[in-house]
């Protein structure tokens, strides 16, 4: 009993730190979904162009995934925590010049920074958590800490709000009424707003490393039993995986980062940028919520019927908004986060099923999937800019046909290698 005191308790300063560490990077990652409608306005951009912003944050996690693993392999999870805080107040800091000379590519560049910090983070954080105490309570660990980063996701978006948007809108007539110098003037306060956020954030990141610096955390010693990346690619389950991350994060980023955009052309009474992106916290607030309800639910049900109810779920639901009008619409469209909530976790764990010793290469292309996020947002902002924001949720509902499909047949083992082996629980993956 003594033993199993003192283990908790030489545990339980580096699993809250860095669990912190997932609060702080969730919340920094959901403030892009108002920091789209901020600069689209702040730098005179379209809803492609505003776009861009999660194409940066998300090609960041797409080309860090493998260097990171790889770079966590070499130095261990603590260089990678560090490495990972640095990168992220860097970004952070960059919004400073980039708000001062209210250049795009210097937002975007600042992004790229912070999400490359992350992308080390979150290949990091999850095996060290997993590891950092009893085998046995590895998955409980694990489900608590994408809790954690699930209230700062929540969250994230109305701190944004508060900062970036105005309470009463800045009719667009108005904006036009401007002379040049009186554009300028205002286009440069609106760009300022984002100094006091980020630079907190920068504060933060700068904290957090510092009291990890000095904070013993036990080391962790692995075998070295990586496989070719190539390899993967004889398992088909795992390839049609990688690409229901694609779609499922590329639809999940496109909706959030469109909410804003989208509750404003519904022309609802009331409701200003900064109200309509309470939906975006309701949409997170479900996902959290669904997370936990999936932690019961997915002990009763087979995990791929899980996945194929949720995908129908998400489908019907973006349809129903598309048609309708209202907070009809609106709500339809939030209520788009409990479906999903569940999606990455399963299709994680279903897509590393029976491939041995290739997990952990496969963990690094799973994630690379993210890639989704930087690419269905633009292509929802040209249908936008072209089309109107409605068509645009087309594109969505596409991606969420092709997860039905893994959900029903794609993420059968048809090539086994290896026989099944005891897996993790479901829920345990870090963030998404």
């Amino acid at each position: 009993m003594n033993k199993t005191n003192g283990n908790t308790s030489k545990y339980l300063a580096p699993l809250l730190i860095v669990m912190s560490l997932m609060f702080f990077w969730n919340l920094s990652r959901n403030i892009n979904d108002v920091l789209i409608p901020h600069l689209k306005r702040a730098c005179q951009l379209t809803d492609l162009q505003s776009s861009l912003i999660q194409s940066a944050f998300f090609g960041a996690y797409f080309l860090m995934a493998l260097p990171a693993g790889r770079f966590i392999e070499k130095t261990g999870y603590r260089a990678g925590m560090l490495t990972g805080l640095i990168l992220a107040a860097i970004g952070a800091a960059i919004f400073y010049p980039a708000a001062t000379t209210r250049f795009y590519p210097v937002f975007l560049l600042a992004l790229f920074t912070m999400a490359s910090g992350f992308a080390i983070l979150e290949v990091t954080a999850t095996p060290y958590i997993s590891k950092l105490g009893d085998p046995d309570h590895a998955s409980s660990r694990l489900s608590l800490a994408a809790a954690v980063g699930s209230m700062g996701a929540t969250i994230g978006p109305f701190i944004g709000s508060r900062f970036l948007l105005h309470e009463k809108d800045i009719p667009a007539s108005l904006i036009q009424s401007f002379n040049p110098e009186q554009l300028r003037s205002f286009l440069n306060s609106e760009a300022h707003l984002v100094i006091p956020p980020y630079l907190t954030l920068a504060a933060l990141f700068i904290a957090l490393c510092v009291v990890l610096y000095f904070l013993k955390l036990p080391v962790i010693h692995e075998g070295n039993s990586r496989q070719k990346l190539s390899g993967v690619f004889k398992f088909r389950h795992t390839i049609l995986g990688v690409l229901a991350v694609f779609a499922y994060l590329g639809a999940e980023v496109g909706v959030v980062s469109f909410i804003i955009r989208y509750t404003k052309s519904l022309n609802i009474a009331g409701i200003t940028e900064q109200k309509a992106a309470l939906f975006i916290t309701l949409y997170m607030a479900l996902v959290l919520a669904g997370r936990l309800l999936g932690a019961f639910l997915l002990k009763q049900v087979k995990p791929n019927k899980v996945l194929t109810l949720c995908s129908i779920g998400a489908f019907m639901l973006i349809l129903i908004s598309v048609l309708t009008s209202g907070y009809v619409s609106i709500i339809s469209l939030s209520v788009v986060g409990l479906f999903t909530s569940v999606m990455y976790p399963i299709i994680f764990t279903l897509s590393i099923k029976s491939i041995g010793d290739y997990t952990k290469v496969a963990s690094s292309l799973l994630i690379m999937g993210v890639v989704g996020g930087a690419i269905i947002p633009p292509i929802m902002g040209l249908i936008s800019d072209h089309s109107g924001i409605r068509m645009a949720f087309i594109v969505p509902l596409v991606c969420y046909v092709y997860v039905l499909y893994y959900g029903l047949k794609g993420y059968v083992v048809k090539n086994k290698t290896y026989s099944d082996e005891p897996e993790e629980p479901l829920l345990t993956v870090i963030g998404h």
